[in-house]
């Protein structure tokens, strides 16, 4: 991680950490990087962003930065962050930009980019990024009269990403009462389009964006209201998305959640009857449940565990070829079609197994017996020298030996915050909760907690 980008990005508070000046140098130095270092002519990039209301400010400031440098700008306007990655790839653009803070909450933003093939920029180019914005690379070239770049409206690019998308359904989901909470964010522009074309009885939450609701007590880090709401109307079904719509959690028919694991197992075991999991294996995170690993050892399916984020579980599969990878809290890549989680494509292909199968989601799901976990975040003043602290790193190192084989700890610290995530796994939560307020103890005993 750098100084300003983390694991997704750039992101911290509007007007706060991250500023339109910092998005009028992003935007430098990209039309630069990729037109005139690059080919010694304009590039073309393409940009979309979230329902904040800050969204608007830092396009803006992106596409002054772009067209100074000499790029062409292309708008999708409000879209998923998974589109822009499809748009890049199938439409021939140089990069792209997305302008969101995911799942935090309005008051936040952020600036994702990614490359060519629609992929999280390489870190070369982040890093040289970064010495642009500290001021280590002096002032780039500006582009002068006919060299100067424009901006284009491109909402047909989201368009065709929608029309992808349907074409992805192996049947129509005519029949089916499907729930959808679009967390006020970005799949509001795309999800139900998706699902009315392919003949469901779709009900909508929470897709009534203002600017400032989204991730308000809705979406897949608030789904209690999807919950109630799939139980209320007797749907077969319901998805939650986060922010941007690169997260997807599920609902059963009963109202209870089908998080990331479950739904990693459900696809999994799916394509390995179809003879579609390519090597036999899932790709997974050291946040996954030990219920899913056991599930996954019954099924005679492999897996791979990689470091917590979406960028790490893809870098994991562009590099073996597996097809299936994701996370507990809902980033599902499936390799053949994206090369980012996908909260809409997820609910697709778990409809698709759905459907094929004909079986409802609650029986899908029941496979799959959860521990339970207990996550706590302690705000720190030093990430590093919290988690290097011989005192705490003996607290873990108890709890450890504590909890033996039937259970697990993992601390970490947070890729995009000033935080040090406390997990415990035992086969209750009381036992959860004991060890977690046992490691969060040391650390506020040595004084690293701010509050």
């Amino acid at each position: 991680m750098g100084k300003y980008f983390g694991t997704d990005g750039f992101r911290g508070e509007a007007n706060v950490d991250l500023t339109v000046e910092h998005a009028y140098k992003v935007g430098r130095f990209l039309g630069w990087y990729y037109g005139q270092k690059a080919k010694g002519e304009r590039c073309r990039i393409v940009i979309g962003k979230d329902t904040r209301r800050s969204s608007y400010m830092f396009e803006y400031a992106l596409v002054s930065g772009l067209t100074a440098s000499g790029a062409d700008a292309y708008l999708l306007h409000v879209t998923t962050t998974p589109s822009v990655s499809h748009v890049i790839r199938t439409e021939d653009f140089d990069c792209g930009i997305m302008i969101s803070a995911s799942h935090n909450p309005y008051y936040d933003n952020g600036i994702k980019v990614m490359n060519g093939s629609g992929e999280k920029m390489e870190e070369s180019v982040i890093l040289e990024i970064e010495k642009y914005l500290d001021g280590e690379m002096g002032e780039l070239p500006m582009a002068k009269r006919d060299q100067i770049g424009r901006t284009q409206d491109f909402a047909a690019g989201r368009n065709r990403y929608i029309g992808y998308l349907i074409s992805i359904a192996t049947r129509s989901f005519k029949g089916k009462k499907v729930g959808l909470d679009c967390a006020n964010g970005s799949a509001s522009s795309v999800a139900k389009s998706v699902f009315d074309a392919l003949g469901a009885d779709t009900f909508v939450i929470n897709n009534e964006p203002d600017g400032l609701n989204i991730n308000t007590d809705c979406g897949s880090t608030h789904i209690g209201r999807l919950q109630a709401f799939v139980k209320e109307n007797h749907l077969d079904v319901g998805f939650a998305y986060d922010g941007d719509a690169d997260r997807c959690l599920a609902v059963d028919e009963n109202g209870e959640v089908v998080d990331g694991d479950r739904i990693l197992y459900i696809c999994g075991k799916y394509m390995k009857e179809q003879g579609n999991l390519r090597n036999n294996k899932i790709v997974t995170t050291v946040m996954s449940n030990l219920g899913l690993y056991k599930a996954l050892d019954r099924e005679g399916i492999g897996y791979d565990k990689t470091a917590v984020g979406d960028k790490y579980v893809y870098e994991n599969m562009s590099q073996t070829g597996n097809c299936l990878g994701g996370e507990q809290s809902g980033h599902i890549i499936f390799s053949k079609y994206a090369t980012t989680g996908d909260g809409i494509l997820t609910s697709l292909k778990i409809m698709e197994v759905m459907l094929e199968k004909k079986e409802a989601l609650s029986r899908l799901a029941s496979e799959v017996t959860i521990l339970p976990q207990v996550l706590k975040n302690v705000r720190v003043a030093d990430k590093a020298a919290a988690l290097g602290d011989e005192d705490v790193k003996q607290a873990a190192a108890d709890v450890e030996k504590a909890l033996g084989s039937d259970g697990r700890l993992l601390l970490r610290q947070s890729g995009t915050e000033p935080l040090i995530r406390v997990m415990v796994e035992a086969e209750s939560t009381e036992i959860c909760e004991k060890y977690v307020d046992q490691v969060i103890g040391a650390l506020r005993k040595k004084g690293h907690a701010v509050s």
